[in-house]
């Protein structure tokens, strides 16, 4: 094996190892029931009462659309959860988005789940699909919508309507897509009214099922307004539409027709721009997958060696480390993932013994913290990575940088604004993979959320927040014992013991991967055993985009 191989050292048969296999199983298992469960829409009568209509539901209308054999890589199945029940709940948003690959090119989908609500729109399926859409603008992947909805849930339709990640930015992202030439295909397989009616009509190709809806305001709110009376299909109906305002450009009989027609306008559309990412054969890792279950501690007093997930990630599990012996509590690198080039910054969970600065004397650096070295190191590695046009893939495992005077004296601050400022400015496609803790300004400087990573994963084991539970729970039950002793009452231990565990418990839910995913912190939480099938998917999305702007940081506190 050449240096660049890594090799593995990982003790498949020890206690340990079985020990976190188990956690993570009993994660994933719970994970994939609950899946499942958003995965029957809305129930057996709301299905049964959409096939009565001649109409497939979401998720059968995406299994004919996409290439028979492939996978659809879904994003954003957990949006919603445990949100909305005074209403119902609503599984999925009420909307199905995914990458999926259509006569062998890669499509994002945005399909209305009718099963749900008839497909109206909640505050979290506007932000969804504009989520959707975002990702398609970044990474320039032509989309198709399947629309099936009764437009906005006028219940919370303040929360839908009016602001800039609302109902009426889905339309200026239409606008925007078209302008920038991504191409977009619309096909209206149920009712799309309001103001929902402009999404289908601001696309390039607009097809129309019969029994479909297609209009600004339906029969008994023109019947309100002008005290005209008309039918559905004589006011928006698919021939009225097709023949006389020459809305819609195929109208097709049901939705195995309108499919075959997507199919067949598909295969039409001209090859994307080439790449400008280094690309070769894919080749697999030396070493299983499925070892990750058993190397990962989520256990934050455990350690373990993050150059052994990588080894079961990369082709080939070759790792060109740079500066492996500087800052080793985050390790940067280059490699290949499905035969895409990508520079990897990574936590490093083992504890390092090094030597402090300017000093020949002895220390010990804690794994997962990063150190002034470590956020140096990072910083300029990524703008090599900017600077060679290679894509940045972020493994998370992190408690956040380092604290105390020596870490200040050594300039701690001004290294990790240093890195953040690399991680805000970066030109190239950056995905981030939350693995364990992702906490406090850690989370910023390895592409949290607000630095806009192209794509963001989290494994059951995730956990991102200010701080950790206990940190926080700690520092929450402080103040309020605290604040109890100034209106004069007293606590036993008793007391403070069940206040700890209560606000522990409210703090850990809410750093849950499934709590974040809801929101649309994440765009799925993935099994780690498929990190990288989900990279892959990201990295061949993000080469759809050939434009790179001038990399430019600004000020950097050097």
């Amino acid at each position: 094996m050449s240096d660049s191989v890594l090799k593995t050292s990982a003790n498949l048969k020890s206690p340990e190892f079985e020990k976190n296999v188990r956690r993570i199983i009993d994660l994933l298992t719970k994970i994939k029931n609950e899946e499942e469960q958003i995965r029957q829409e809305g129930g057996a009568k709301a299905i049964e009462s959409q096939h009565k209509k001649g109409r497939l539901t979401a998720r059968e209308r995406i299994a004919k659309l996409i290439d028979t054999g492939s996978q659809f890589f879904e994003l954003g199945i957990y949006a919603a959860f445990e949100m909305y029940q005074e209403w119902g709940g609503a599984p999925c948003a009420g909307t199905i988005t995914g990458l999926a690959k259509v006569c062998g090119r890669t499509f994002m989908l945005i399909v209305n789940d009718a099963t749900v609500k008839a497909g109206a729109f909640f505050p979290m399926t506007a932000k969804k699909v504009i989520r959707a859409q975002n990702i398609a603008i970044e990474n320039r992947i032509p989309t198709i919508y399947l629309v099936d909805s009764a437009g906005v849930f006028l219940p919370l339709q303040e929360d839908v309507f009016p602001d800039t990640d609302d109902f009426g930015r889905v339309f200026r992202n239409n606008a925007v897509m078209s302008a920038m030439g991504i191409p977009q295909i619309t096909a209206i397989m149920g009712m799309c009214v309001a103001g929902g009616a402009y999404l289908p009509v601001m696309c390039d190709h607009i097809l129309m099922t019969e029994g479909s809806g297609l209009f600004l305001a339906g029969p008994a709110l023109v019947q309100a307004a002008i005290g005209q009376k008309t039918s559905a299909e004589d006011l928006g109906g698919a021939k009225m539409h097709a023949q006389i305002s020459g809305t819609v450009d195929f109208r097709e009989p049901d939705d195995d027709a309108c499919i075959a027609r997507i199919r067949a306008l598909v295969d039409k559309i001209g090859a994307p721009n080439a790449s400008p990412f280094s690309h070769a054969k894919s080749r697999d890792p030396l070493y299983s997958a499925e070892d990750i279950y058993g190397i990962f501690s989520s256990d934050p007093g455990k350690q373990y060696d993050m150059r052994e997930i990588i080894a079961r990630v990369v082709d080939a599990s070759e790792f060109e480390e740079y500066r492996a012996e500087y800052g080793e509590t985050l390790l940067c690198g280059y490699a290949r993932i499905g035969g895409w080039a990508v520079g990897i910054v990574a936590n490093q969970k083992k504890h390092v013994q090094t030597l402090a600065r300017s000093s020949d004397q002895k220390r010990i650096e804690f794994g997962g913290v990063i150190y002034t070295e470590s956020a140096e190191k990072a910083a300029r590695f990524i703008l090599d990575c900017n600077q060679n046009r290679i894509p940045l893939v972020f493994l998370h495992d992190v408690n956040g940088f380092m604290v105390g005077k020596d870490a200040e004296w050594s300039g701690i601050i001004r290294a990790g604004a240093k890195m953040v400022n690399a991680v805000a400015n970066s030109v190239v496609p950056k995905i981030t993979v939350i693995c364990g803790g992702s906490f406090g300004a850690g989370n910023y400087a390895m592409c949290g959320k607000a630095y806009d990573p192209r794509f963001m994963f989290a494994w059951p084991t995730a956990r991102f927040a200010v701080m950790s539970g206990d940190a926080a729970a700690g520092t929450l039950v402080e103040i309020k014992l605290k604040q109890l002793e100034r209106e004069g009452k007293k606590v036993d231990e008793k007391q403070k013991k069940e206040l700890h565990e209560s606000v522990r418990a409210t703090y850990e839910h809410q750093t849950d991967p499934r709590y974040a995913a809801a929101r649309l912190w994440v765009d799925a939480i993935i099994d780690p055993a498929h990190t990288r099938d989900a990279l892959i998917w990201a990295l061949e999305a993000a080469a759809l985009n050939p434009e790179i702007r001038e990399f430019k940081t600004g000020v950097l506190q050097t």
